[in-house]
């Protein structure tokens, strides 16, 4: 019994420091450089995504969910969230569309809802048809009314990106790509582009509230020290090859987590049952004699 401490002392000091093992790394890998000669460009993409900023977009077509055309100019008439996703992706995108969902949910709450329309394009084409796009967004619930997902044709997507500035890089595990939402006004015109992959309703908050009251929205201003401050690229920065690659410690991180809460619990049962099997086993006390 003497050793049972001891044995649990290591699986918490074991768990630390995988934590440690995992987290440090991390830490080093979303330093995004400022430009790879080997992979995706940073400072280019942000470049020509701010480029983009007091552009009016041209006319673009799409399919939806259900496989109607729709234009880009039907969105016009009220201020426009647009993000860039490709459904094959299976930690970055699903990421950020679920803080996008949390962040629309908040600005409904406090503009009101049918204010402002939201679109996911997804650029991967054909992969990312209607059909992948529909179970994409099943998968986060999201069938209000004023976001949709849209699938454009492949020979219209670079133009599309173009004009968006959004700028993106085939690899092996998939796409680079900067994670970029884009806030355009009820006459199409980009106003201002947020980057991130955590988005919040304190971002879009301020500038989507301007719009609505009619008043114009300053540029804002891209700072030197932004890619070491959130993670822009949807796949992460690696020293030793300089390229860049899928992060896979997230899903590392929770299965670490989990096994050890399954061991810990397992270990504090057979405690539990070792104490009351004890208790059973030893002899009544006997009364003292006065």
């Amino acid at each position: 019994m003497r050793c049972r401490p001891s044995l649990a002392a290591l699986l918490l000091a074991w768990a630390m420091g995988c934590g440690a093992a995992l987290s440090l790394p991390v830490q080093a890998q979303e330093a995004v450089p400022p430009g790879s000669a080997h992979g995706f460009d940073v400072r280019l993409a942000l470049r020509a995504s701010q480029d983009a900023v007091g552009r009016e977009l041209g006319e673009h077509l799409f399919r939806d969910r259900n496989g109607r055309t729709v234009a880009l100019s039907g969105y016009r008439g009220k201020p426009l969230l647009v993000s860039f996703i490709y459904t094959g992706c299976f930690q970055i995108c699903p990421g950020t569309t679920r803080a996008l969902q949390q962040a629309v949910q908040a600005l409904e709450k406090s503009v009101g809802p049918g204010q402002f329309n939201v679109v996911s394009i997804g650029f991967n084409q054909p992969e990312d048809s209607p059909q992948a796009l529909k179970a994409f967004a099943a998968k986060f619930n999201i069938g209000s009314g004023n976001w949709e997902f849209l699938s454009p044709r492949a020979a219209d997507v670079p133009a599309l990106a173009r004009d968006f500035g959004f700028l993106f890089q085939p690899t092996t595990a998939g796409f680079d790509h900067v994670l970029q939402l884009s806030l355009v006004d009820a006459q199409g015109r980009i106003v201002r582009q947020i980057y991130g992959e955590q988005l919040n309703a304190a971002d879009l908050g301020e500038p989507l509230r301007l719009l609505l009251a009619g008043a114009p929205v300053a540029r804002e201003r891209v700072l030197e020290g932004l890619w070491e401050r959130v993670r822009l690229v949807c796949t992460v920065y690696d020293a030793k090859t300089g390229n860049y690659r899928v992060d896979y410690t997230l899903p590392i991180q929770i299965a670490g987590g989990l096994t050890f809460f399954v061991v810990m619990m397992v270990f504090f049962f057979n405690e539990w049952r070792a104490s009351r099997r004890s208790a059973r086993q030893r002899p009544p006390a006997r009364p003292r004699r006065a």
